[in-house]
């Protein structure tokens, strides 16, 4: 089992996951339908949060015990959602063509962006990686706390899961070849050579990723933000998956930077995975784990034998079976994805990232129908 979806608290969870699912989605098609709706979710409200945050930390708005402040003030946090939004601000400025969105070179921008996410991910899950393998010799297993309150149980997934990412950005093919949608309000950039190929080969390198790296967020920001994007994708935005996943990115970074209780402390904190073995048993919470994550990094030992003693004592009893079983489905995902790649492209004579490769399959005709064709 991936996570521990048995406490008396189980069915406010359930409840809390479709919240943020359906919000999500319904957020992802405010944004992406007009271009007033683009410019209220992705460049306003980022705005007004950027000037919340600023003041916060000029202790306004309760200064330390500022929510986010006191919870979210770590710089990946940070990073990630205004990379996100950078992210789709630049594929509007693509599908209306604004600005330097009209240009042929600009076309690298979504494959640049997303290259990069994928990169600082990776970086991610080698320090968790080299984390474990300070405290143990080896990479067969330790926990660590981070600059995010978070325990987490590093070893040789983190090294399968980073290499299983490396090939992820080489499964981004045709990237020059992105077109408007030919709708009245040119809804959605669309990326007809990012098949399901490609969603299905990053979908379960980002969970793995948040499953090892952000565990205690994984339930929304790891199962719930990605099958937003891919249930649209799959139902009615065909060929717009790299769009939908950028938008509801942001729209939960935005939402998670000012509202952490949420899946922190709330009646819909998020579900904890199985790595935490016993814990739900136990009655220990996210809040819990958060609260003495925290206190070990902040005391300058997060790197240190200190948490497994800590964790033990606790009664908790790592379980990192599942992380094994994903972060294997992961790197055979990816490598499948590429190989698929390589052998299509091969038999085209065809450059896959500077050509489409994946043309005459099911997923690539039905995005291509909804293009703007020049």
């Amino acid at each position: 089992m991936l996570f521990q979806l048995y406490s008396s608290h189980a069915s406010m969870q359930l409840i809390g996951w479709v919240l943020v699912f359906c919000g999500l989605i319904l957020m992802n098609e405010i944004g992406r339908r007009t271009k007033i709706g683009g410019m209220i979710v992705f460049v306003v409200i980022p705005t007004i949060l950027t000037i919340y945050f600023i003041l916060a930390h000029m202790n306004f708005f309760g200064g330390a015990n500022n929510p986010t402040v006191a919870y979210m003030d770590g710089w990946f946090h940070y990073f990630k959602l205004y990379a996100a939004d950078i992210g789709c601000v630049g594929f509007m400025m693509i599908k209306y063509k604004w600005g330097i969105g009209k240009e042929k070179w600009f076309a690298w921008f979504p494959w640049f962006i997303v290259a990069a996410n994928i990169m600082i991910a990776n970086v991610s899950d080698m320090e968790s990686a080299l984390a474990a393998a300070s405290i143990t010799g080896d990479l067969s297993g330790a926990w660590w706390a981070s600059n995010e309150g978070v325990f987490i149980y590093g070893g040789w997934w983190n090294v399968v899961n980073a290499l299983a990412g490396m090939i992820n950005i080489f499964c981004m093919t045709g990237c020059v070849h992105l077109y408007s949608s030919k709708d009245k309000n040119k809804a959605d950039m669309l990326w007809p050579d990012m098949t399901i190929w490609f969603i299905i080969a990053y979908d379960v390198w980002n969970f793995e990723y948040t499953y090892l790296n952000l565990p205690t967020h994984t339930w929304y920001c790891g199962v719930a933000l990605l099958l937003a994007p891919t249930f649209a994708n799959a139902l009615w935005n065909k060929g717009a998956w790299i769009q939908n996943r950028a938008n509801t990115l942001a729209i939960w970074c935005m939402f998670a930077q000012v509202v952490p209780g949420f899946q922190l402390s709330s009646k819909f904190a998020a579900v904890l995975p199985s790595v935490y073995g016993g814990a739900t048993e136990k009655g220990i919470t996210t809040m819990d784990l958060y609260s003495k994550a925290i206190a070990l990094y902040n005391a300058g030992e997060g790197k240190t034998a200190k948490a497994g003693q800590i964790i033990s004592e606790m009664g908790i009893t790592a379980d990192p079976r599942a992380q094994g079983v994903v972060a294997i489905a992961a790197i055979v995902a990816n490598v499948i994805c590429i190989a698929v790649i390589i052998k299509r492209s091969i038999a085209m004579g065809k450059n896959p990232y500077s050509n489409e490769v994946f043309k005459g399959t099911r997923d690539y005709e039905e995005a291509l129908k909804r293009a703007e064709v020049a």
